[in-house]
């Protein structure tokens, strides 16, 4: 299931896997393929992935299985999941015909986690396994700046679209947005191109399911940013495009912490004040205040924001 030692380091470079990582990789693949039970296992962990058709609303949850993974293979084992997976992936994106770059640019994703695996703890490994399952699994999409996840209304959203005229019921299809980090600036005019790419490729590649609005959840649509930040700022002119759906009464202070500093158990005393926003994250929390999640939609296909 895994490329032999030679072809191993050309598909992690295509996965982005950071240069540091590739040779313990190399090295480490004999530990699984002459290892009966680890072998096993990889196999397990892939049957998982794809037990189900292709589909919205499920995300497997490999912890169990990877639970069990060898000391020895801790870090490395979770990449070699998503390595094996990295075919079935391509065959059933292949058959929707998504253009190959978009299929790189997606599964490079990989290579992101990773980053931010050894940003935190600078050591190999994978910092949100569960994440990458959308990823190989076909259901979520690099667009340019943005990413696009196919998914479905719930029962408390829904109701909320049906409110403001759209033809929306719980199950409907819609997208659910994410800003991947290490992607330069989040610019109108580079969230304009992904979503002008996000509505022909979406009428094109899946066009039966027709989203009817784009969501996004992130502490990046707190309204409480508009306090520090000034207007033509590039989180601000973001959040400016989003109907509210809701208002989270929980405090989501790690949220914030984790993606502008990288580790969300950093003292907040320590907080770092370089830019903008880590001075608008750290002054709001030493001032003992609190960020919340923003929860926000705009009608898809959507309209620019000129």
């Amino acid at each position: 299931m895994l490329p032999d030692a030679d072809a191993l380091p050309e598909l992690l470079l295509d996965l982005a896997v950071p240069h540091e990582d590739i040779n313990d990789l190399v090295a480490g693949r004999r530990r699984v393929t002459g290892d009966p039970g680890a072998r096993r296992l990889l196999e397990e962990c892939v049957e998982e992935l794809f037990r189900e058709p292709e589909e919205t609303g499920r995300t497997p949850d490999l912890a169990a299985l990877l639970g069990a993974v060898p000391a020895e293979l801790t870090g490395l084992f979770a990449v070699y999941v998503f390595v094996a997976a990295a075919p079935h992936t391509l065959a059933r994106h292949r058959e929707r015909g998504i253009p190959p770059e978009v299929s790189r640019r997606t599964l490079a994703d990989l290579g992101r986690q990773m980053a931010a695996h050894r940003r935190r703890h600078g050591t190999t490994g994978v910092l949100s396994r569960r994440w990458l399952v959308r990823h190989f699994r076909g259901e979520l999409y690099q667009l340019g700046r943005l990413q696009f996840e196919r998914a479905r209304l719930g029962q408390r959203t829904a109701p909320v679209l049906a409110a403001a005229g759209l033809a929306a019921i719980p199950g409907s299809a819609c997208l659910n947005l994410h800003i991947p980090d290490f992607h330069g600036p989040l610019t109108p005019s580079a969230c304009d191109r992904s979503l002008t790419w996000a509505r022909e490729f979406f009428a094109v590649h899946f066009p039966e399911e027709r989203p009817v609005a784009a969501l996004c959840h992130s502490w990046l649509l707190d309204p409480q940013l508009k306090r520090y930040l000034p207007a033509d700022s590039n989180i601000v002119r973001f959040q400016e495009r989003f109907r509210t759906v809701r208002e989270d009464a929980e405090p989501a202070d790690t949220e914030p912490v984790q993606f502008v500093f990288g580790d969300p158990d950093l003292p907040v005393a320590e907080l770092p004040a370089r830019t903008s926003v880590e001075r608008a994250v750290g002054d709001h929390l030493r001032a003992g205040g609190h960020w919340y999640i923003g929860r926000g939609w705009f009608p898809f296909p959507a309209e620019l924001s000129g």
